[in-house]
């Protein structure tokens, strides 16, 4: 009877896995769910309805966008997490959520590494140090000095600890041996607000946030965090061409699935990917909202992931940062 019946388990799942590797061949055979941890109208809501769209129209089944916000992207990185592996729910991941919240919270409830499969990374969402115009230095070398000479008593904006605006700003400082007041907001408009009214002296901010501020001369911009200029604001130098060498911190969003999902399913998903992200009008769009388009592979992105996470907590230790 014993070996009757693992005969007829092994049989058992042998079927089921010829069922699943068949639906692999034909997937997707229904709607694809994708999970942005963005609101309406954010730059990574933007990206995924652009994507969604068009795979819509290549894939053969509906990829419908679904908002969820909270915790830091934490939710929707749950939400992922317990997904079936199966394709058909995906995820935008980014650097808050792979590798700064599992570094600060004890008890982010998932694993950046274990609990995902990585398709592909999608863009970087590089930031510009901005400052107040009637701060006494107009170019990066000079708040640098300006800085030095009165330590603690120039404030700069975050959108809260622990955000991408606040650990640019903690990498940058320790590398320019800066002592500079952190004075965090809700939000990023809120600590745009700041900036213009005088509430903060300079702050990191995502490009669409502050373009507009430093074209009519409200804001001044002095370089932007990763290593190759934007083409929405070609004037602003790259902080490693002044002098911060290799400085390159940015917000890197990517397309990931469960856990668990076959590698067929997730080539499909990298072909039909790197066709839309190829399109003019995707570029376009792109360069419009501040992006620089991210190529690497699958492995070089699971060593990214892994790389991020060790910078943020080399920072995080140094700053004795943890958020509950």
């Amino acid at each position: 009877m014993g070996l009757r019946f693992a005969i007829i388990v092994a049989s058992a799942i042998a079927c089921l896995l010829s069922v699943a590797l068949a639906q692999d061949d034909h997937y997707p055979t229904h709607a694809v769910r994708l999970i942005v941890p963005s609101l309406p109208g954010g730059n990574p809501d933007v990206l995924g309805r652009l994507l969604a769209e068009r795979m819509t129209r290549d894939f053969g089944a509906a990829v419908v966008v679904e908002n969820v916000t909270g915790a830091g992207g934490a939710l929707a990185a749950i939400t992922e997490a317990k997904a079936p592996p199966d394709g058909y729910t995906l995820w935008f991941g980014d650097t808050g959520a792979m590798a700064i919240n599992p570094v600060l919270k004890s008890d982010v409830g998932y694993d950046p590494i274990k609990d995902f499969t990585p398709v592909t990374a999608l863009a970087a969402l590089p930031t510009i140090l901005v400052a107040d115009p009637k701060l006494r230095a107009a170019t990066l070398s000079q708040f640098i000095t300006l800085a030095k000479s009165m330590p603690g008593k120039l404030n700069y904006g975050s959108a809260g600890v622990g955000s991408i605006h606040h650990m640019t700003m903690a990498i940058f400082a320790d590398r320019a041996g800066l002592d500079v007041v952190h004075v965090p907001y809700r939000a990023g408009t809120a600590m745009v607000n700041g900036l213009l009214t005088g509430e903060i002296q300079v702050a990191w901010s995502g490009i669409p946030n502050v373009q507009a501020f430093i074209e009519s001369g409200r804001l001044r911009g002095y370089c932007i965090s990763v290593l190759k200029r934007s083409a929405s604001t070609p004037t602003i130098p790259t902080c490693d061409e002044l002098g911060i060498k290799g400085f390159d911190v940015a917000t890197v969003m990517g397309l990931f699935a469960p856990a668990g999902t076959t590698p067929k399913v997730v080539a499909r998903l990298q072909t039909e990917v790197a066709k839309v992200m190829r399109e003019p009008a995707i570029t376009a769009r792109m360069e419009q909202l501040g992006m620089i388009m991210e190529e690497d592979g699958t492995s070089s992105y699971v060593k990214f992931i892994k790389r991020d996470i060790e910078r943020y907590s080399v920072i995080a230790h140094k700053l004795n940062l943890h958020v509950k």
